[in-house]
């Protein structure tokens, strides 16, 4: 693996502060930081001038408009309507969301009344919720429905199918989508066994969803971070085999996530290529042109949007102790162990980083021993207690799956206008205009 890019004492840039009121909001003091979007500062000048103790979420809202905007422009197809629903639980951050609506997004898949009131509250009326969690309390399903309403909701089970019709009454508005459960055979995390009804038992279940339901759909998702588009041909393929041994069409059919991003050690295809598998096989399945294609992508939306700086407390052979962890923001760095992309930051001392890279791990700052991330992480060989590490990928999750064990949720948050660590839209974008140059 190439040593990764690192940066020094010898940086020296101008430092621009976003709103931050150096009377009331201290770094010293532990309190959240509010930032203004108005404009951006950059990382360097941040860690420079902070020299913060607590760990950093730095927030790239360039990244959230041009992941945005290429999941709304490509993920299209001439002869049906799409809609691109952002999964809130991958990060409901309201900053995060505020850049994503900006940037055309409106709609959203909510998994929880919490996460209901968070867009309701940010957005009202203008967007669109759909109750994606394939179980929901009875509670939660009258709020959705008779206090914000939210018509589609997803299911798996006719238990499922009862529970929605009693508490709404057996409202004749409802949009009904039964999730199937999809083989994860290339994904990072298989999703297929918590949720879905197995395609060989589904068919009695579409029937009776189709009779009840405005309008029924198909939904199922190949697995957080799947490498491979061919299953989503794969998927769409067994959705096809049912709808026909049902008899029934589909007024919605629901990809699901999945979408991936780019990690060391997992670059997966380009994201086109995704979309390509998709559509073509929906060709495939007889469906009536007025049939609506949604998807939900979450990770591929904001992970390249958000790192996470973190301070070296201690280093023990090729251990690094960090202020942060599993516990915190960095839960997928210990299970299932994703190796993010690294850059280390010094700010004090004479001796330069080294420009030789060797393999560390991390433990995170809890005294839970299971607080450990064994990586590896390429660093310089000479990292210490005070230099910093910026660990990319994270605005995915990170946010979200913190907790307050052991008291050290404590964090900062920056919006920046740098670079992510590593991009897939960058290389998407520039393949696509040199297609474009290609074909004129």
């Amino acid at each position: 693996m190439e040593p990764e890019q690192e940066y020094d004492q010898r940086v020296n840039e101008k430092v621009h502060y976003l709103n931050f009121n150096k009377k009331n909001k201290k770094e010293s003091d532990n309190s959240l930081v509010d930032f203004s979007k108005d404009s951006y500062t950059d990382i360097l000048s941040e860690v420079f001038k902070l020299k913060p103790s607590l760990p950093v979420y730095f927030v790239r809202p360039n990244s959230i408009k041009k992941a945005a905007q290429f999941f709304l422009q490509n993920f299209s197809a001439p002869k049906f309507a799409t809609e691109v629903l952002y999964a809130v639980k991958s990060n409901p951050d309201v900053v995060v969301l505020k850049h994503l609506y900006d940037s055309g997004i409106r709609n959203f898949d909510v998994a929880s009344i919490a996460e209901i009131n968070l867009i309701h509250d940010l957005f009202g009326l203008n967007a669109k919720m759909h109750f994606m969690h394939p179980v929901k309390s009875r509670e939660a399903i009258f709020e959705a429905y008779f206090n914000y309403g939210i018509r589609d909701f997803a299911l798996d089970s006719a238990d499922e199918l009862k529970k929605i019709l009693e508490v709404t009454n057996n409202a004749k508005d409802l949009g009904l989508h039964v999730r199937l459960a999809i083989p994860n055979s290339h994904a990072a995390m298989d999703l297929s066994g918590k949720f879905g009804i197995l395609p060989s038992e589904s068919v009695s279940l579409i029937r009776k969803v189709r009779a009840a339901a405005k309008y029924f759909g198909i939904c199922f998702h190949v697995g957080s971070q799947c490498m491979d588009p061919i299953e989503y041909r794969n998927a769409l393929l067994i959705a096809k085999e049912v709808l026909e041994q049902a008899k029934v069409k589909a007024d919605v059919i629901d990809v699901g996530g999945g979408f991936p991003s780019s990690y060391p050690g997992m670059t997966p295809p380009n994201l086109i290529s995704y979309f390509d598998e998709i559509f073509d096989t929906l060709s495939q399945l007889n469906l009536d042109e007025n049939c609506r294609i949604w998807c939900e992508p979450g990770r591929a939306l904001v992970a390249e949007a958000g790192s996470l700086l973190v301070r070296v407390e201690a280093k023990k052979k090729a251990m690094l102790y960090l202020n942060d962890g599993t516990y915190g923001g960095l839960f997928d760095a210990g299970f299932p162990g994703f190796i993010y992309p690294v850059k280390a930051i010094r700010i004090q001392g004479k001796e330069l980083l080294s420009q030789k890279a060797i393999p560390f791990g991390f433990y995170g700052p809890t005294c839970d021993s299971l607080d450990s991330m064994k990586g590896p992480f390429y660093l310089p060989e000479n990292i210490a207690e005070g230099d910093y590490i910026e660990i990319g990928q994270l605005g995915a999750y990170s946010r979200s799956i913190r907790t307050e064990f052991n008291g050290f949720n404590q964090n900062l948050q920056i919006e920046v206008s740098d670079e992510p660590l590593v991009s897939m839209y960058n290389e998407e974008i520039k393949e696509i205009k040199e297609a474009e140059i290609s074909a004129s």
